[in-house]
C-alpha cells in the first residue's frame, strides 16, 4: 500500500536557512507559515534542521532571538531519506523514532522534506477518492 516513492509526496518548495541565520528569522517563519521544521543548508547541502521543539528546548528568551544563530540550536544528527525510498519506509522511520520530518537528500543535496502529515494525507486520499477535506473542497471551488 505504501510502495510509492517518497518523491511523489515530498515537499519540494522548501524554506531553508543557513547556520548563520538568526533565531528571529526562524521565529518569523514559524509564525507566518504552517510549518514546524526548517532545513539548514550550506551550498545546497543539508547541515541541520531547526524545529519548534529546538526553540523550546533551547530556552532562549524572545529578546535574544536577534543575536543567536541557528547553528546554536539546530539538530545535526538527522535521519535522511532518498527520493526513491518508499513512503512506507518514511512511515516506519516516523514510528520508530517519534520525530515528524525527514529531509530528502539526493547526491548530497537537499531536494525535499516529507512529514508525518504528508504520509497521513497520502494514505487518507488513497482511501477516500473524493475530496472530503475542507481545503480540497475549497481548492476545487476556486479552480
Amino acid at each position: 500500500m505504501m510502495n510509492e516513492k517518497v518523491a511523489t509526496i515530498m515537499i519540494k518548495d522548501l524554506i531553508t536557512l543557513s547556520p548563520d541565520s538568526l533565531l528571529s528569522e526562524v521565529y518569523q517563519i514559524f509564525s507566518t507559515h504552517k510549518i514546524h521544521h526548517i532545513p539548514v543548508t550550506e551550498d545546497g547541502a543539508l547541515v541541520g534542521m531547526v524545529t519548534t521543539y529546538d526553540l523550546w528546548k533551547a530556552n532562549i528568551s524572545h529578546e535574544q532571538y536577534g543575536s543567536v544563530s541557528v547553528s546554536k540550536v539546530m539538530s545535526t544528527k538527522l535521519v535522511k531519506i532518498e527520493p526513491e525510498d518508499k513512503v512506507g519506509t518514511a512511515a516506519e522511520l516516523f514510528l520508530d523514532n517519534r520525530f515528524h520530518a525527514l529531509p530528502v537528500v539526493s547526491e548530497g543535496k537537499l531536494v525535499g522534506l516529507v512529514t508525518t502529515f504528508d504520509v497521513l494525507k497520502y494514505e487518507f486520499k488513497k482511501e477516500y477518492k473524493d475530496a472530503i477535506l475542507f481545503k480540497d473542497v475549497l481548492d476545487k471551488n476556486e479552480g
